[in-house]
């Protein structure tokens, strides 16, 4: 019998399997996926793809000759990405790439750059090397990425990210060395008392005025917000 934890993730248009990923769906990449802003993308790089639920959901939302490559450094999470984006509608769209992002070497110059990163830098190292490396920034720090989506993206792209509060603000901060500049801010919390729980931020290369926006997951109950629910509402079933 399939065990709770290794059945797969079925959204309206496709399927994900992550029983042998390092870390499991969750709502980041859903709210990323769902969030970042694809206006005029062609060409599309998923940095740490893990399951490939990224690139997935990108792949859903763009036409069909766009191109959407995905590196991960984890060979389970690489095989099974690979195995997702196969049994997808999608296939000629995803390209998968077993390598680290600091040795991908493409002539491509991306349109959009999506990261959901290894940030629990101060919290306890967990016992499994592959599951440290997808929670924590030891084997990418954000200098590294900062500077692989400098080298990776387009004159007029955008590269969108998602933080917990705390490292979303020093990771802005850092971002300005590299030439890369706020041009749209989500803060997202759980809850309407609690404190904020992350940032998702969109970053290009030209300095301008931005705005910042607030989503609650959770309206009264555990009913998820009309404001989630209209956000996600092309892949949930």
């Amino acid at each position: 019998m399939e065990k709770e934890r290794d059945r797969p993730f079925t959204f309206k248009q496709f399927v994900i399997r992550d029983d042998r990923c390092a870390m499991k769906v969750g709502t980041d990449a859903v709210l990323l996926g769902a969030w970042a802003s694809t206006a005029g993308a062609e060409t599309i790089l998923d940095i740490g793809t893990g399951s490939g639920i990224l690139a997935l959901m990108l792949a859903q939302r763009m036409p069909s000759d766009t191109r959407v490559d995905a590196v991960e450094i984890a060979q389970s999470d690489f095989i099974q990405a690979t195995e997702n984006a196969r049994n997808s509608p999608w296939p000629e769209k995803i390209n998968m790439h077993h390598v680290a992002i600091q040795s991908y070497r493409t002539n491509t110059a991306y349109d959009l750059i999506v990261c959901n990163p290894p940030y629990f830098i101060n919290s306890l190292v967990p016992p499994t090397l592959s599951r440290e490396r997808a929670r924590h920034a030891g084997s990418l720090s954000s200098r590294e990425l900062l500077a692989a989506v400098k080298d990776h993206l387009s004159k007029a792209g955008t590269f969108s990210i998602i933080l917990p509060t705390v490292e979303g603000i020093q990771f802005q901060s850092a971002a300005k060395e590299f030439d890369l500049y706020p041009s749209r801010r989500l803060a997202f919390y759980s809850r309407k008392q609690k404190p904020q729980e992350r940032w998702l931020m969109e970053f290009s290369f030209e300095e301008r005025d931005y705005i910042t926006e607030t989503l609650v997951l959770h309206g009264s109950g555990n009913e998820w917000s009309e404001e989630y629910q209209l956000l996600t509402r092309d892949f949930y079933l």
